[in-house]
């Protein structure tokens, strides 16, 4: 199990993945970028899924070619070495690993085993190690992985945008952004956006668990609620030691999310989501997808609290 954002005061486990494309270099360039904590380490790994490796983790697991039982792929080797090399002006230590199986289980089972706070993948790509396709494995990591997973779209890290609408899911995202150390020094707006069009109720994912009712509202209403839900988390994350200000956009929650982050040019939107099956609120799933599919900077997609 992974560390719980509570207990994130101090150093960080990240795990990244590359496949040598340029999407995963944009990965490695937000990894270089972002300011760890002291004591972090950095996982680099990238995945094999045919040829001697593939015969290796059949007879022995995603790292036997770190065992030498099995040659070594030349092009998953150098891509690592580059990527670590890369990082080595981060000042936290680097680990590397060629990983083989399925992409997605690969990463999942590796962040798993070292209990990673954090798993970076690029958005897309099919690079110089042919089987590794970011593009096709970032959902379902997202979905899996037992920590948060950042999609790399920005070489930078300096302002991010929190997508808030009271549902427990957007709390643990809320929680990642006031408690983990990267977002020290970073500028947050907390946006909640209101659905006008769905005049018949307040469109609040709070309203799912708080009774499990949704009562009629008009328009104006559900903008009130939604300020409310966004200035309360605002305060939240200033009394927290953040830089926060409270927005509320107004429109299909994808979408105003998506503006939004172009307008006010942020590198990050962090958002949670169940990750699985259910819900038609703010930050269901589907939402979530659409976010982290069509974003024009980076996602960091925090799904909910297991207690």
């Amino acid at each position: 199990m992974s560390t719980t954002p509570e207990q994130m005061a101090g150093s960080m486990t990240v795990l990244l993945a590359t496949d040598g494309s340029d999407c995963a270099g944009v990965a490695v360039d937000l990894v270089r970028a972002i300011g760890w904590p002291q004591g972090s380490v950095i996982h680099v790994v990238t995945v094999v899924e045919h040829g001697a490796l593939a015969d290796a983790a059949a007879e022995g697991g995603h790292e036997a070619a770190e065992s030498g039982s099995a040659p070594v792929n030349d092009g998953a080797r150098a891509e690592l070495d580059r990527a670590a090399h890369s990082l080595d002006e981060t000042g936290v230590r680097i680990e590397t690993a060629v990983l083989t199986g399925r992409p997605g289980s690969a990463i999942v089972d590796k962040a798993t085993a070292i209990h990673a706070d954090l798993v970076v993948v690029g958005s897309r790509g099919h690079g110089t190690i042919g089987s590794m396709v970011l593009g096709s494995v970032s959902a379902e990591v997202a979905d899996h992985a037992p920590c948060p997973v950042l999609v790399a779209r920005r070489h930078w890290w300096r302002r991010a945008l929190l997508a808030v609408d009271g549902s427990p899911f957007a709390f643990a995202a809320e929680k990642v952004v006031s408690s983990w150390p990267i977002f020290a020094e970073l500028p947050i707006e907390a946006a909640s956006a209101a659905d006008t069009d769905m005049s018949w109720t307040s469109g609040l994912a709070l309203s799912g668990y708080a009774g499990g009712i949704d009562y009629p509202a008009t328009a104006e209403e559900i903008v009130e609620e939604h300020e409310q839900v966004a200035v309360e988390s605002a305060e939240r994350l200033n009394a927290a030691g953040r830089k926060a200000h409270a927005e509320v956009l107004r429109g299909d929650p994808a979408t105003e999310l998506l503006h939004r982050a172009s307008d006010t040019s942020a590198d990050v939107i962090v958002m949670g989501t169940h990750g699985r099956t259910g819900v038609r609120r703010l930050l269901s799933g589907s939402v979530a997808r659409n976010v982290m599919l069509h974003a024009p900077c980076s996602v960091l997609v925090v799904r909910e609290v297991r207690r």
